[in-house]
């Protein structure tokens, strides 16, 4: 009978040996984090805009006419002098042969009463008017050879073709718009300011840009024209950023526009980011693989919207904004938006 316990009992401890323990499974710890310098609310002073061209042209031809020929599409390339559209010269080109023919009767006319003066057959006057008829003529034909030349509609510009207004075998008047040309050099970024943040800008204000398409680009300009007026619709005020430097950006692009305060060289972050080590202030900086690591700051004073920081942050870094008191150095985070993220209004 013993020998039957010891090994039921040798065997189930057997089965508990063979069992392996479950691994642990280590989580990261949440952690309130934001983007130093990113403002959002109220108070935010980032506004949408689109990549443009300083100079905008809308091209149309100089008579009337149908279109019979458009050569170039949106986003066509183009070189100064380049042909982009053409109307039906038949009309223009008949005109022109009349006028062609006229000239010449008065040019023959001209030369008949010259030699009708020297010869003493007709008067002065009679002469001066003939002499007058040609250069009338003259005037005709010249300007009906305009009218011909202008079926051609040519880039004024090198540009680029941002908008196509009309379509082969459309009528289309003098100076109506058939395409717009955005014309090569200086870039801008066209941005509308809300109507309740008016006051808050004035021409010359810096700016720093940064491209959907490319957040880690960062470009700097200024604000070089404010609209006087609101547009009637949205009831916002339109706006133009010349950039400091040039750069080859695609038109179109969505651009974001940070307006630069005389605060902004002082970075504001929440109070409960601050790890106070002694006299030395620090933040814990998240890294791209969510880990945090400790970096001192200079703290220039404490307002009601927070610590201001003077040195040792930049715009656009994370840092933990809550809980800094629980984290280690190497620690990977679970990354949470804090509610609310900004610099000193």
């Amino acid at each position: 009978m013993k020998s039957t316990l010891l090994l039921i009992a040798l065997a189930g401890t057997l089965i508990a040996c063979s069992k392996e323990t479950p691994p642990q499974v280590k989580t990261e710890r949440p952690a309130l984090t934001q983007i130093v310098g990113l403002v959002t609310g109220e108070n935010s002073n980032v506004l949408s805009g689109e990549i443009r061209a300083r100079h905008e042209i809308d091209m149309g031809f100089r008579v009337n006419g149908k279109i019979v020929e458009r050569l170039v599409e949106a986003g066509s390339v183009v070189k100064k002098g380049q042909i982009l559209a053409r109307l039906d010269p038949a009309d223009a080109n008949l005109q022109a042969s009349s006028s062609a023919a006229q000239l010449q009767l008065a040019d023959d006319e001209l030369k008949r009463y010259r030699e009708l003066n020297r010869r003493g057959f007709i008067s002065q006057s009679a002469l001066d008017a003939k002499e007058t008829a040609h250069k009338t003529a003259a005037a005709q034909a010249g300007l009906l050879r305009n009218q011909v030349d202008y079926t051609t509609l040519r880039a004024e510009h090198a540009g680029v073709i941002s908008t196509t207004m009309a379509d082969a075998g459309q009528v289309v008047s003098a100076g109506q718009p058939v395409l717009k040309l955005a014309q090569e050099g200086e870039i801008e970024v066209a941005i509308a300011i809300p109507e309740s943040s008016l006051t808050l800008y004035k021409v010359g204000d810096a700016a720093e840009i940064s491209l959907l398409a490319d957040n880690s680009a960062t470009l700097t300009g200024r604000l070089r024209e404010l609209s006087p007026s609101a547009d009637p619709i949205s009831r916002t005020y339109a706006a133009r950023i010349a950039l400091n430097a040039s750069a080859k950006l695609a038109l179109g692009m969505t651009a974001r526009v940070r307006f630069i305060s005389k605060q902004d060289a002082e970075l504001t972050v929440p109070v409960s980011a601050i790890y106070q080590q002694g006299t030395q202030s620090a933040v814990w900086i998240v890294a791209p693989d969510h880990s945090v690591s400790l970096r001192a700051v200079q703290v220039a004073a404490y307002r009601d919207e927070g610590a201001v920081i003077r040195q040792g942050l930049k715009s656009g870094e994370r840092i933990v904004s809550a809980g800094v008191h629980r984290l280690s150095a190497g620690e990977k985070i679970h990354i949470m938006e804090s509610v609310t993220t900004g610099t000193a209004p």
